[in-house]
């Protein structure tokens, strides 16, 4: 197995969504607009608590998103951590990732913790929701 690459399969209900664990080193982001073509949806993942690193995802973020074969997808912009105190809100992530910038697809922003399985129903509700075979 390689680290920073792993599939998993969530059904819910008739939908199976299939999800790429891309992994956010440094070595994986070169990789990233090959397996974002033709999904359904981009998911991002921010780690909230860290707040050193929200200035190199923005960066990385628009610099994904400016890929033509990626234009109109919309974007998942998952906030995690927010179970630590020094997690950020919601409209500071919004704010320092440049959320409202970005206006050729839609975008959504959840605030989650994994740990805590804060907010991931809703973010399963989401996605199947722009599935594409939902109707």
């Amino acid at each position: 197995m390689q680290v920073g690459f792993n599939m998993r399969k969530v059904t819910k209900g008739n939908v199976t969504i299939k999800l790429w664990d891309l992994g956010g080193q440094r070595r994986f982001r070169t990789m990233w607009e090959r397996y974002c073509r033709g999904v359904s949806a981009i998911v991002y993942v921010v780690d909230a608590a860290d707040r050193d690193s929200v200035p190199i995802a923005r960066s990385e973020l628009h610099d994904l998103l400016i890929k033509p074969s990626l234009t109109g997808i919309p974007l998942l912009m998952l906030g995690n951590k927010i179970d630590k105190s020094e997690a950020l809100s919601k409209q500071a992530l919004v704010d320092q990732l440049g959320l409202e910038s970005i206006k050729d697809r839609e975008v959504c922003c959840y605030m989650i913790s994994c740990k805590d399985s804060v907010n991931i129903d809703a973010v399963i509700d989401w996605l199947i929701k722009h599935s594409k075979t939902a109707k």
